[in-house]
């Protein structure tokens, strides 16, 4: 192997490794860490255990581990092994195993002590995958509690090392020079989003054109690149090769993105952010960055992610652009302006503040954490992600209200897949070979649904795969195989078939198994339905499924339009699903005010989560229950209903606002949602005796809202975000709050004189707007600056108002002044 810049750095890594149980190392791409750095420890490092090195991306350790093995002379699951989902490549002989996705975490979580292994390596870092920090939270207690000895090794192109070190202070911190030529950045802002691929395939015919070369072209999802690789088809000729790069592409394809161009020909290589650091790509020395990337962004609120497109971090650019200039002197054009760029946020933002956490709380639960600040992160799971997650979990069966596994918890977490998935599977075991071969199929489609497919009716996606038909058919049905297997008994005849069938009837009730709270019913309408979880969703209405009365959702995204729309789904039999699932169907009693006949009605309702599958008119109802139907009235009305006076309206603001201003008060929600929502906890205590709507405006809705806060919020809420405000003559004003904007005061300026500074309030954190009064209460001056406007602007102000208030004090120095309420003739 020829010099990388990683060698420079070895002695003193393989010293420092030596002495130290913790070592960070900083490396550009291209420096070698990936590719050099494992195989010297192998041989140099003094390791005599095994090492295993965390991937974020199974397209890069699949590489890698082809990579070092051939350095070897062997191949993958001799020296080097390979473990990513659905595939294993090991052996007794086996040294160094290249492992992806949740591979680490389960190997801690089955192995505590980790026997035989010496050496964890992060590699990347800098991708901060949710895998990756939960596998870094366990090893870090593992080595505290357990292996003084384990060694781990976190390396990374570009890191916030200040937050990495304060997280790992005994760590020894090396940093290694990166092997860059020159690179020339041009700029090219695209002036509208829908004009982001004809810009860009002109661009790529202009350098084609101009520059030798092979181009890397970075878009921010399969649609574009496939946009992109149909307008460029047309437009070069044979000698170049235009290849598509992204996850959800066949192996070859990949490859052949990756490998040089043949002899004579150039590539044009259209790549999402996979393409940033973990992969090399032979020939490129021009790169066109869009600067855009798509993220899924989970709302804890709705359990429904949101595809955000978003403009890339700062350090993101710089890796894009460092592709150019790996071989020799390369060009970056950039298809968004400089001052752009500088906008924008130096690293992207971590995987685990913006993803769902189902399974990170199933692991959690495994390890014994009770909570998640029972273990150092570089960035703590947020609590009301992790709250959500924990209720589906509960709802699937896995876990107890005390964060603990259940026996279904601890069979999903030996299947050793996404806690909905194994759900779904413990189903099929329990219900015959026709169901268990349906979830194998059905699970192994779920975990990488397939792109590109106009139809979202699952029957129709599954039908595809079963012929055979489906791009990548041979790796889904193998995956499909080895989840038969995990849940048929091995010495059955069932295991030993490879023929795996769909049996129609059973995608449903499996469906529903592992998406409870995404059972959906229809509004009788244009394809829209409310799911159990009480999210709307949608369907084109020209769908053949948009007809369904219900369906079970897989793939659903939040959209800024309201409702979420569905791209994966099944139509499914209520009957059917209530006798394969019943404890997921309740009865219950409604009863609510009819507000047209005065009187109570009573209903009974069979119910799916928050869907009301039939409702059966009751006898009579109850009188002393009349409460229960005025509050569910109110509900259904809103919070408008309710008896606001100035007081639980103030109240109302000021909670809301110390949400944003002091989060640490962690006080309970109070939005509208939330409120109503709980209406039952905090509202219905106050309406004992309440028979008639009338009645309502009898209720003393502060005692209920400083209820629902609690006696110590209620008093915190009062210290720190106060009605009124004592200004220095003793007068008490009142502060005027509105959610969203600073809290503003009004008084008459003579009383403000001697005050050096704004007041302040939530602990000095917020400064109040003044609004200073006229003696005739007339707006003088808005502020929130009083030091700077007593310096400055009130020299007008006091030249103006002496000549039209005479008798009042103007001060040539009102800092110092004496403040008054009393005109000259009575100080």
């Amino acid at each position: 192997m020829s010099q990388l810049p990683i060698d420079t750095v070895l002695p003193s890594l393989l010293a420092q490794l030596g002495a130290s149980s913790q070592l960070i190392l900083k490396a550009p791409p291209g420096a070698g860490k990936s590719t050099r750095l494992p195989l010297v420890l192998l041989q140099q490092g003094g390791i005599a255990g095994r090492i295993i090195m965390l991937e974020p991306r199974r397209l890069a350790a699949r590489n890698i581990a082809s990579y070092l093995a051939a350095q070897l002379g062997e191949s993958v699951g001799q020296t080097v092994g390979l473990r990513v989902r659905g595939e294993t490549k090991v052996s007794a002989s086996t040294r160094l195993e290249i492992v992806t996705e949740g591979v680490m975490t389960r190997m801690l979580q089955q192995d505590p002590e980790l026997n035989g292994i010496e050496l964890l390596i992060f590699d990347e870092f800098h991708e901060r995958s949710i895998h990756a920090d939960t596998a870094l939270a366990l090893a870090l207690e593992v080595q505290e509690a357990l292996r003084d000895d384990l060694k781990l090794l976190v390396m990374s192109a570009t890191l916030d090392q200040e937050a990495l070190i304060a997280l790992l202070p005994a760590a020894a911190y090396l940093e290694s020079e990166g092997r860059c030529y020159p690179v020339e950045h041009r700029y090219q802002p695209v002036r509208e989003q829908y004009q982001l691929i004809e810009t860009t395939a002109q661009a790529v015919s202009r350098l084609l054109a101009s520059e030798p070369g092979s181009i890397l072209v970075f878009l921010p999802g399969a649609g574009e690149i496939r946009q992109l690789a149909e307008q460029l088809s047309e437009r070069v000729g044979p000698e170049v090769l235009v290849c598509p790069l992204f996850g959800q592409l066949s192996s070859a394809a990949q490859q052949q993105a990756i490998t040089p161009a043949p002899a004579g020909k150039r590539k044009v290589v259209i790549a999402t952010n996979i393409a940033e650091t973990s992969l090399t790509i032979e020939g490129i020395r021009m790169v066109i960055d869009c600067g855009l990337e798509r993220v899924a962004q989970w709302d804890p609120k709705t359990g429904i992610s949101r595809l955000e497109l978003a403009r890339i971090a700062r350090s993101s650019a710089e890796q894009r652009a460092g592709r150019a200039g790996r071989l020799e002197p390369g060009i970056c054009l950039r298809l968004y302006s400089e001052e752009m760029l500088n906008r924008q946020p130096a690293t992207p933002q971590p995987e685990i503040l913006r993803a769902d956490l189902t399974a990170l709380a199933l692991e959690l639960a495994q390890w014994g954490c009770l909570e998640a600040s029972e273990l150092r992160w570089l960035d703590e799971p947020p609590a009301p992600a992790l709250a959500q997650s924990r209720r589906l979990l509960q709802d699937l069966g896995a876990l107890t209200s005390r964060h603990q596994l259940t026996e279904v918890g601890q069979q999903v977490q030996r299947l050793g897949t996404d806690p909905r998935h194994g759900a779904m599977l413990l189903l099929a075991r329990e219900k015959g070979r026709a169901a268990q071969m349906t979830a194998a199929l059905l699970v192994a489609l779920l975990e990488e649904p397939p792109r590109g497919i106009n139809n979202p009716d699952l029957h129709f996606q599954l039908s595809l795969l079963e012929s055979g038909k489906l791009p990548r058919a041979k790796a889904y049905l193998q995956r499909a195989r080895q989840h038969f297997h995990k849940i048929v008994p091995a010495d059955s005849g069932a295991a030993k078939s490879t023929s795996l069938h769909v049996s129609a009837a059973w995608v449903a009730p499996l469906m529903a198994a592992g998406y409870p709270d995404r059972i959906a019913l229809s509004r009788g309408r244009d394809g829209r339905y409310q799911l159990a979880n009480g999210q709307g969703a949608m369907l084109s209405p020209d769908e053949p499924l948009a007809d369904a009365a219900m369906l079970v959702v897989a793939d659903i995204v939040k959209t800024r339009q309201g409702d979420s729309r569905i791209f994966t789904a099944i139509a499914a039999d209520p009957v059917q699903l209530q006798a394969e699932l019943p404890h997921l169907f309740t009865e219950r009693e409604w009863l609510d005010w009819d507000d047209k006949k005065g009187r109570l009605t009573a209903e009974q309702h069979l119910c799916c989560g928050q869907l009301v599958l039939k409702r059966t008119v009751m006898a009579e109802p109850d009188p002393a229950r009349a409460s229960e139907a005025l509050l569910n009235a109110i509900v259904r009305k809103g919070l408008k209903v309710l008896p606001w006076d100035a007081r639980a309206e103030s109240l109302l603001v000021r909670a809301r606002c110390a949400a944003d201003w002091l989060p640490e008060l962690a006080l309970p929600a109070m939005d509208e949602v939330s409120l109503l929502a709980e209406a039952e906890q905090w509202l219905l205590p106050f309406m004992t005796g309440m028979t008639r709507l009338k009645m309502i405006e009898k209720l003393d809705l502060v005692a209920a809202l400083e209820a629902r806060l609690g006696w110590e919020k209620t008093k915190a809420l009062n210290e720190a975000l106060p009605t009124h405000y004592q200004v220095p003559t003793g007068s008490r004003y009142p502060i005027r709050y509105q959610v969203g904007q600073q809290p503003a005061l009004a008084v008459r300026m003579q009383e403000m004189f001697g005050e050096q500074a704004s007041p302040v309030i939530a602990y000095g954190k917020v400064a109040l707007v003044l609004e200073l009064l006229s003696p005739a209460q007339r707006p003088l001056q808005i502020t929130q600056d009083l030091a700077a406007f007593w310096q400055g602007s009130y020299r007008d102000v006091q030249k103006e108002m002496k000549g039209r208030y005479p008798k009042h004090v103007w001060p040539d120095d009102p800092a110092n002044h004496a403040p008054t309420r009393k005109t000259k003739k009575y100080m």
